[in-house]
């Protein structure tokens, strides 16, 4: 029997699927598939909620945690519990994600570089960490200024499939801090042999000197090899306004990208709600929008 298409999906059906049945129900949306990524440090926008639970209001399918240290499992407007995904997940009836850097202490820098948490580093104890949590998936990402490169990326994922049961994504939005190019099929290529799943390409328009064009070849290439991408606004333009997120939301879908990302520099730790929904409306319209805002997680 075929998976259900996300765009159908509820609670229920999230809570039941292994990361086979995920992919499935994401390719069978044909390029309507929303993730949102948040900030879990920095306090939410309301006192007694996270977040993830105002991204989820305002139409994400899917929910990106950022800057999640694996080590004390703190995320900002959650009640005290021994099992934050978990709680997380039945709060907001969605597929949860985390966000783990492989930095590169050997990478040619292009400016000053941030020291992290070693939580959040992207190490095999950590994505074993991950996998005990229950998160649904795995991106292996660089924050600004981090020192994330490509070649750690590769070494990475190669760990997370020995470890990590979920979604493997993999790619950059930006340098992260790096002096090299974000994504060429080359790069591509070697995300997709070490066995990452779904591959981040920067949507055209948010990153210097990536043409539409470009865009479309790489995310054909991608598809060519069978895996799925997930186009990104990760510099900050998250929190420009609607029609700067229509533009890159039209953009993504003509390229042909499975899953569209919107990042979480906006309002404390997310984007502009409205941009949100700006996405979510562009990528697949009111109907199906309204739905996924609306459908109870008690489904």
């Amino acid at each position: 029997m075929k998976t259900k298409r996300l765009l159908n999906c509820t609670a229920a059906d999230f809570k039941s699927f292994d990361k086979d049945q995920l992919l499935e129900s994401i390719r069978g949306s044909a390029g309507r598939t929303i993730v949102a990524e948040n900030d879990v440090q920095i306090d939410p926008m309301s006192r007694g909620i996270t977040n993830a639970e105002f991204v989820a209001a305002f139409g994400a399918d899917l929910i990106l945690l950022n800057l999640f240290d694996c080590e004390n499992g703190a995320i900002k407007g959650l009640p005290t519990t021994d099992d934050p995904i978990r709680f997380l997940q039945c709060l907001t009836g969605r597929p949860v994600g985390v966000n783990l850097e492989p930095v590169d202490d050997c990478a040619e820098q292009m400016e000053q570089l941030t020291t992290i948490a070693t939580g959040r580093l992207a190490t095999k104890k950590n994505m074993a960490r991950a996998e005990a949590l229950g998160f649904d998936f795995i991106c292996l990402t660089g924050n600004p200024s981090t020192g994330v490169s490509n070649k750690e990326i590769t070494a990475a994922i190669k760990q997370a499939r020995a470890v990590f049961s979920g979604i493997i994504i993999a790619g950059k939005m930006h340098g992260a801090g790096v002096n090299e190019p974000v994504l060429d099929e080359e790069i591509a290529s070697a995300f997709i042999q070490a066995g990452a799943d779904v591959i981040l390409v920067p949507i055209a328009g948010t990153i210097p000197g990536l043409s539409e064009q470009h865009m479309s070849d790489l995310v054909a290439f991608i598809h060519q090899k069978g895996k799925l991408v997930m186009g990104t606004i990760g510099t900050t333009q998250e929190g420009a306004d609607t029609g700067t997120i229509r533009a890159l939301a039209l953009t993504s879908k003509r390229a042909g990208c499975d899953l569209h990302h919107i990042g979480d520099a906006g309002f404390s730790g997310t984007a502009d709600p409205e941009n949100i929904l700006q996405l979510s409306i562009t990528i697949r319209g009111k109907r199906h929008t309204y739905h996924r805002m609306a459908v109870s997680v008690n489904r």
